[in-house]
């Protein structure tokens, strides 16, 4: 069995790392980083440095593989250091809201074109994106955060796509778009003051729950999108 993480060193990226390799003794791990090599070893990881919103490093990444069981995007961006998710209209900017689109849709698209042939070759493909409910439009009841709702909005689109031509292509696959919850990661400190009691969950409980969501999932519940306790999520 071959898994790649791609974003493998970030919070979650690395607790889903550490939990295929729990759960799969037996598995080839491969998992990206985009600058800095991570000092972590192990014997069963191979790590790769790829910038997953560059179309050739992309291309090259797949290029490595004859074929893979699963693909998981753990990358994701909703805050800078000099800039936080939009509260009104007024504060929205272009360049902050294609970095969005660039780190938070843009992977997955890549990711899909050039990793379907290769996942193709296996008997049960899996392809699953760390997505957001705040993505969800009919579930949207509070405004704000344009530019991340946005681009997990477009991400959850092109899953649900995505999942309808594997339907005819590869009907034994599965592609899944994961609703983490909130986990403590530097992706969600600034804003963990208003989480609720019992609701900020560790990476590695959020990577337990997530592997196994991929691990139990079948072709029929391809195009979901799911949380972390598999409740199904609105578009």
């Amino acid at each position: 069995m071959k898994i790649l993480i791609v974003g493998g060193n970030g919070g979650i990226g690395f607790a889903m790392l550490k939990e295929s390799l729990t759960r799969y003794p037996d598995a080839q791990l491969h998992a990206t980083y985009r600058r800095v090599k991570p000092h972590w070893y192990h014997e069963r990881v191979a790590w790769h440095q790829a910038d997953a919103s560059n179309n050739e490093d992309v291309k090259s990444l797949s290029e490595l593989f004859d074929d893979i069981d699963w693909v998981i995007n753990c990358i994701g961006l909703l805050h800078t250091s000099n800039k936080g998710p939009e509260k009104n209209l007024a504060a929205l900017d272009s360049v902050f809201f294609q970095q969005m689109i660039t780190t938070n849709t843009l992977p997955t698209l890549l990711l899909a074109k050039y990793f379907t042939p290769k996942l193709k070759k296996t008997d049960k493909p899996k392809f699953a994106v760390i997505s957001a409910k705040v993505g969800s439009i009919s579930d949207n009841q509070l405004g704000g955060w344009y530019s991340y709702r946005a681009s997990k909005a477009a991400l959850n689109m092109f899953i649900k796509t995505m999942s309808i031509e594997w339907q005819r292509m590869l009907k034994n696959g599965v592609v899944l778009a994961l609703h983490p919850g909130t986990t403590d990661t530097p992706l969600s400190e600034p804003f963990q003051g208003n989480v609720p009691q019992g609701k900020l969950f560790t990476p590695e409980k959020v990577a337990y729950d997530l592997i196994g969501l991929i691990a139990s999932s079948t072709p029929q519940e391809s195009g979901s999108f799911l949380t972390y306790s598999g409740e199904r999520l609105p578009w």
